[in-house]
């Protein structure tokens, strides 16, 4: 997980500058809590995008626990390709977009920082 800083806003937080978050799960074999332990998995690489206000702060910190107790991803069915064996999201919703709002997975959307921070509670990250 890295995490690179612009000056260019997000829709609704035109005050602030964009967190972006690069995630890089490389290819691998699946563990014990995958649905096909020893097999190997397709890995994957991602962008996600956060206000650099202190609400996003705070979530970006919370993204990192998440990230390093390995709940941010899982294995299984990419319920976007139908592939099987790939690295998907696990119950975290990410603004993938910059912009189009919640339909495309970007901004704006007004409540998106606290309905990630309720997702992240129910993992127990809070």
């Amino acid at each position: 997980m890295n995490v690179m800083y612009n000056k260019v806003p997000l829709p609704g937080y035109e005050n602030y500058g964009t967190i972006i978050i690069h995630y890089i799960i490389p290819d691998g074999l699946q563990g014990d809590e995958h649905p096909n332990p020893g097999q190997p998995y397709r890995g994957t690489e991602r962008l996600a995008y956060l206000p650099d206000c202190p609400e996003g702060k705070k979530v970006l910190k919370l993204l990192k626990q998440a990230f390093e107790q390995r709940l941010t991803f899982t294995v299984g069915r990419s319920s976007t390709t139908g592939r099987s064996n790939v690295v998907t999201w696990n119950d975290i919703h990410h603004k993938t977009s910059r912009t189009g709002g919640p339909t495309a997975y970007g901004y704006p959307d007004p409540d998106y920082l606290k309905r990630i921070q309720e997702e992240l509670k129910a993992k127990g990250i809070y």
